[in-house]
Parts: structure tokens; C-alpha cells; sequence
């Protein structure tokens, strides 16, 4: 809840107006997992709070840490369903993974998440119980929604919790520590843009809007050049960043005439392309490339106009694709 939405609760319980902020401070500074343990509010009023609510923080059912430090947590999404959220520890910042959906409506050929098919969007709860859950959360240093399901198909649930991340009374996060990543679709990327100046990231994978819907069937419903003008719109050129995502699958996408493309695609966009390692999943017949070809497509943009990085390939022994540990466990459940 907001801090306006635990007003309106104090207010409908008959309590002082600045239990509210007792509350917030209990929930989101303190952590705590218990209304009982709300020790400035009187018994009587932890008793009526008890009776209609619950803090709603539930530690992750399963953990798995990789030799590089990374770590893929499990949380419960309701009965036989899970969610990933992958804390990647790196000098003196610290990640966190988020996911958004439990699986994925854009069924991407590449994502595990999308063979799972959609069965229910996070609520905000679910949502900030992934950061307010995890053990390292006093670490954090950036979040990205970037994990299992669409952003912007859960949209309202998503920008309760920013709102809640950002707040004073919450997490008080920057902004500009927070990525929303999304295939671009029509119904929420304007929304998702004019909520607030986090970073964006957009899933492209391929420059040539046809050869991208095969890959990607969100392109039928809403193109990548009518996404690309609609951010042309907004200003990326300070603190706010603009990255597309590019995951370089070997005879697909991983030649210069693609970077060619790219650029021609991407031509006068304030942007950064972010090349990303192929995880392999099951029954797909796609293949990563080496690095010595991702580095040779990383140095082309690079050198005409578009920074280009290459991503870090983190946790690959510990189920690293998007989608695979949660899966697994499903098929465990049933």
C-alpha cells in the first residue's frame, strides 16, 4: 500500500492519521514480518489491523548460488506457481533480478518464461516481496524488471511498487537505479514512459521488423519502428538511459549487415545497445555465438555512433535462463 492507501485504512479503523506513517515505517524501513510486532501502536489497534491485514512478506521457498556469486531466489506465486528473482552481486553494487508475471503472454521463441505460457500477473505485494523478502536487501544498490513476464502487461501492479520503491516512506530508491525492461507494447510503453524518469529497456533481438517476429510475436501487434518513434519523443540524453536489448544468436542476427541495420533502424535516437550471450533452453533450435563475434558487432556500433556493451554472462550453472528454475520446479509440484 501507499502511504494515501494506509491513510485511508487508519481513517476507516478509527486510529489517529499518523499511524499511517507508524506503519509505513514498520513495513518498509523496519521490515517487519508480523503486525504484532508494531510496538508504538497500541494493542487494541495492532488487534483490529490483525484482524483485516497481514504484512505479506513471505521469505523465497528456494535458493541456488551460482560459483560467480550470483544467486537465483524462488518465491511462491499461489498454489503450484513460481517466481525468479536473481540477485547479482558485483564489487560494490548489487543487482536485483525482478520479476513482474508469473509466466509470459509475448511467448518469445528465446524465453523459457514464454514455454510456461501466462497464468496470472504479480500483485504490487508480489511484486515488492521480492526485494523486501530477499536477505540481501540492505545491499541492493539497482533494481531491473527484467525478469519473468511482460512490465507492461502488468503495468498497474508494476508502478504501485515503484511508487512504493521511490517514495520517502518506502525504499526512497532513486529513480535512476531502477530498469524496466518490455518488448514495446502499444497498450502500455507511452503509460510505462510518462510514469517516471527510470531507465528503459527495450527487447529488439532483430532490426528487420519481419525477421523480429519470428522471434518475437509481440512485433505483429505493435512494430519496433512505431515503438522506436514513440521514444523519440522523450528525452534520454541525462540521467535517464535508453538500451536495447540484443541477445546475438548464431546465423540470426549476428552478422554486420544486421549492425548495419541496427543502425539504420536506430539512427538519431539518444540509445545504447546492450549485446547479450544466448542461454540455451530446451527444444529451441537457436544457438549463441562466440565472443569473439559479439565483440566484433559490439566494436562496428561502437565505432559508428551507437555505444555498444557486451553483458556479463552471469550464473550460467545455476538454471541461468530466464524461466528454467521456476519451470522445473512446476513440473516437480504436479
Amino acid at each position: 500500500m501507499t502511504m494515501e492507501q494506509l491513510q485511508d485504512v487508519v481513517a476507516q479503523e478509527g486510529m489517529p492519521r499518523f499511524t499511517a506513517k507508524q506503519i509505513a515505517d514498520w513495513i518498509y524501513k523496519k521490515r517487519v514480518d508480523s503486525i504484532d510486532k508494531m510496538s508504538n501502536l497500541s494493542a487494541k489497534n495492532r488487534e483490529k489491523l490483525a484482524a483485516s491485514y497481514e504484512i505479506g512478506i513471505k521469505p523465497p521457498v528456494e535458493a541456488i548460488k551460482s560459483v560467480d556469486g550470483t544467486i537465483k531466489y524462488l518465491f511462491s506465486a499461489g498454489e503450484g506457481a513460481f517466481v525468479e528473482a536473481v540477485y547479482i552481486p558485483d564489487g560494490d553494487r548489487a543487482t536485483l533480478c525482478v520479476s513482474s508475471q508469473v509466466g509470459c503472454k509475448m511467448n518469445c521463441l528465446f524465453c523459457m518464461t514464454g514455454k510456461q505460457s501466462y497464468t496470472a500477473n504479480l500483485t504490487a505485494n508480489e511484486i515488492l516481496n521480492q526485494i523486501y523478502a530477499l536477505p540481501q536487501f540492505d545491499k541492493l544498490t539497482n533494481l531491473v524488471f527484467m525478469g519473468m513476464g511482460e512490465p507492461c502487461d502488468n503495468l498497474s501492479n508494476l508502478l504501485q511498487a515503484i511508487r512504493v520503491l521511490t517514495a520517502d516512506y518506502g525504499t526512497a530508491m532513486s529513480p535512476h537505479r531502477i530498469t524496466v525492461s518490455t518488448v514495446g507494447l502499444r497498450k502500455g510503453l507511452k503509460p510505462l514512459l510518462d510514469a517516471g524518469d527510470y531507465h528503459i529497456a527495450v527487447s529488439l533481438h532483430h532490426p528487420i521488423p519481419e525477421k523480429r517476429s519470428e522471434l518475437m510475436p509481440a512485433e505483429k501487434g505493435y512494430s519496433i519502428k512505431e515503438a522506436i518513434e514513440l521514444l523519440r519523443n522523450y528525452d534520454f540524453s541525462h540521467q535517464r538511459r535508453l538500451t536495447f536489448e540484443y541477445i546475438v544468436f548464431k546465423g540470426v542476427n549476428d552478422t554486420l549487415y544486421h549492425g548495419r541495420e541496427l543502425l539504420k533502424l536506430l539512427e538519431g535516437l539518444d540509445c545504447r545497445i546492450n549485446l547479450i550471450r544466448y542461454h540455451a533452453i530446451p527444444s529451441v533450435p537457436l544457438e549463441g555465438v562466440a565472443l569473439e563475434e559479439m565483440t566484433k558487432l559490439r566494436d562496428y556500433l561502437t565505432k559508428n555512433g551507437i555505444f555498444t556493451t557486451i553483458r556479463a554472462s552471469r550464473g550460467e550453472d545455476i538454471f541461468a535462463a530466464c524461466g528454467m528454475l521456476s519451470t522445473l520446479k512446476q513440473k516437480n509440484k504436479q
